[in-house]
């Protein structure tokens, strides 16, 4: 599991996913969301500017985030 820390209210979904380097680029990211490849709190998240939040688990590709 990885432990993302936030540091402000929140980070849209795009940006938390290159910031753990799950992803190398911002197109990546967007493509992977829209593609329907990313489960937030269990449920698949196409919103590419999801506003993630203290809490919210995040899975992808086999990795769990986990945002405190």
């Amino acid at each position: 599991m990885i432990k993302f820390k936030l540091d402000k209210e929140f980070i849209h979904l795009i940006q938390l996913l290159k910031a753990v380097n799950l992803v190398q680029t911002g197109g990546e990211a967007q493509a992977v969301v829209m593609e329907g490849l990313v489960k937030v709190n269990g449920e698949v998240e196409y919103r590419k500017r999801y506003k993630v939040r203290v809490g919210d688990k995040i899975n992808f590709d086999g990795q769990a985030i986990e945002v405190s």
